[in-house]
């Protein structure tokens, strides 16, 4: 039972909740962007990329997502300048030994992989096992923040991709990139500047996918 010095718990959930927000944003030019978003692939980005302060702007975007209980389990990995050309040192090695026929030529297309874009941020799903919290729930938030990313990326002027690729499932580089054991990729999103304009692809039908209740 609370005592006379516990506070109340309306008064608790303020605190953590903080001030009160508009409960929504409208805007015309948002609702354009999410219509009319478009990835584009990672060949076709180059420079100019984000600066450090695009970069964090487009983080703080991306980490703004629905998030059951607050228990953020995610996490970004950034690799720009040189440690793209490490990144791809590790791709190359795990690539060699995992496919030792391979020839030089596609050895180093792996090498490269990083350096198809200025900015590169993995989007680690950090799911916390003992939370009450549901693991798909978890991982759902991971997926939303890669979205995020590319929303924020195309806000910013950038054009981005959202990929996984078979490095995103191989232990050795997973490690070497610094994921726990039990961390996996939600995804690698490659952000620069379209050398190219990407075109349209087909849409699903929009009413094949809508049922009423």
């Amino acid at each position: 039972m609370a005592d006379a010095t516990t506070p109340n718990a309306g008064a608790r959930q303020a605190a953590v909740l903080g001030d009160e927000m508009a409960p929504c944003h409208p805007n015309e030019s948002t609702i354009s962007l999410l219509r009319e978003r478009r990835s584009t692939a990672a060949d076709f980005l180059g420079e100019p990329g984000p600066d450090e302060a695009a970069v964090q702007s487009i983080l703080a975007a991306a980490s703004r997502v629905p998030d059951h209980r607050r228990v953020t389990p995610y996490r970004f990995v950034v690799f720009r300048g040189d440690a793209r050309a490490r990144a791809g040192d590790v791709l190359a090695r795990n690539y060699k030994a995992s496919e030792p026929e391979a020839n030089a030529e596609r050895v180093e297309k792996e090498r490269l992989r990083f350096l198809r874009a200025p900015v590169v941020v993995a989007v680690v799903s950090a799911v916390n096992f003992d939370h009450k919290t549901p693991e798909w729930e978890q991982i759902l938030t991971a997926g939303a923040a890669c979205q995020n990313m590319l929303i924020a990326a195309s806000a910013h002027g950038f054009a981005a991709q959202w990929l996984t690729e078979w490095y995103a499932y191989d232990r050795d580089v997973l490690e070497a990139f610094g994921l726990a054991q039990k961390e996996r990729i939600a995804g690698f999103v490659y952000i620069g500047t379209a050398s190219q304009p990407p075109k349209e692809r087909a849409r699903p039908d929009l009413s094949a996918l809508i049922s009423e209740f």
